[in-house]
């Protein structure tokens, strides 16, 4: 169904006139009349009805004018909110990990401030989750992560930009560090610290098996299989089972030390990397586009 045929209809209830519609639209009264005899053939409905020599709507087109309106104004928004050169509007829907997810704070108070009438919803998902939302159209933006030991595999049809990246290492309680050459206070080979590990329980993610798989690639040059026996997608509970002396894992290097949790370093540390990834073509979006350049800039 084409447009202008919606819109001849709807200025044709709005201005009473054939003539009046094809002044509006610079053209001529039998351009319009012939595309609004198109639009009842299509739809298989009788939407005008002469009154002397000029026409009115019947019910059912004045019903469908009534809708075309809504259908119209929609489309209009729609141009609008992807007009490349246009400003940031509309609702942004973005799902993503916990610490990603802060990184936008600064932008929805930024956004908030100069430009009131733009709004980001935010979900914590991890990254096979927020991808899932994705494809089924209820986020526009997912930001993920993997590890260089265990890739994240975007789907075709997606682009995506790199954020960040930041080493991890192993967080242990202070006994098992203090046991290590060097405190654990130097780096160490990955084999040569894995293999002191050998007997430690371990603590993986629950909600994401990149966790564990970076675990069991770090432990196979060791020549063993770790025992993951918890799981959690909270680092601060992670750091709690460390400091309970419950198991060990992984840990970003940054992150702030706390009582009886030390985070040893390997002189080849497995790497974490925040990315955003979206549709292809939906960067044209401005809101997208204005989110994405300040997320990279930061």
């Amino acid at each position: 169904m084409e447009t202008r045929r919606l819109e001849y209809l709807v200025d044709l209830d709005r201005l009473g006139s054939m003539r009046a519609v094809a002044e509006l639209h610079r053209t001529t009264t039998s351009v319009v009349s012939q595309q609004l005899a198109l639009l009842q053939q299509e739809l298989g409905a009788r939407l005008l009805e002469r009154i002397g020599r000029g026409v009115r709507l019947t019910a059912a087109g004045a019903r469908l004018a009534t809708r075309a309106s809504g259908i119209l104004a929609s489309l209009h928004e729609a141009k609008r909110d992807f007009d490349p050169d246009g400003e940031p509007q509309g609702t942004l829907r973005v799902a993503g990990f916990a610490t990603a997810a802060r990184a936008l704070f600064p932008i929805m108070r930024e956004l908030a401030a100069s430009h009131p009438g733009v709004r980001l919803v935010l979900e914590e998902q991890e990254p096979d989750e927020a991808l899932a939302l994705v494809d089924a159209g209820r986020i526009d933006l997912a930001l993920v992560y993997d590890y260089t030991l265990a890739p994240l595999r975007i789907p075709a049809g997606y682009e995506s930009v790199r954020l960040w990246q930041g080493e991890w290492g192993i967080g242990m309680a202070d006994r098992h560090a203090d046991a290590l050459p060097g405190c654990g206070l130097v780096p160490l080979p990955n084999r040569e610290l894995m293999l002191a590990l050998r007997d430690q329980e371990w603590i993986g993610n629950s909600r994401n098996n990149a966790d564990e798989i970076a675990i069991g690639v770090l432990a196979s040059l060791a020549d063993y299989e770790p025992n993951v026996t918890h799981q959690s997608d909270d680092l601060a509970l992670v750091e709690d089972l460390i400091a309970a002396e419950f198991g060990v894992g992984m840990l970003p290097l940054t992150r702030e030390q706390r009582d009886n949790v030390r985070i040893v370093r390997m002189q080849d540390p497995p790497m974490l990397r925040a990315s955003a990834a979206y549709l292809r073509g939906t960067a044209e979006w401005p809101l997208l586009r204005h989110v994405l350049d300040r997320l990279t800039a930061s």
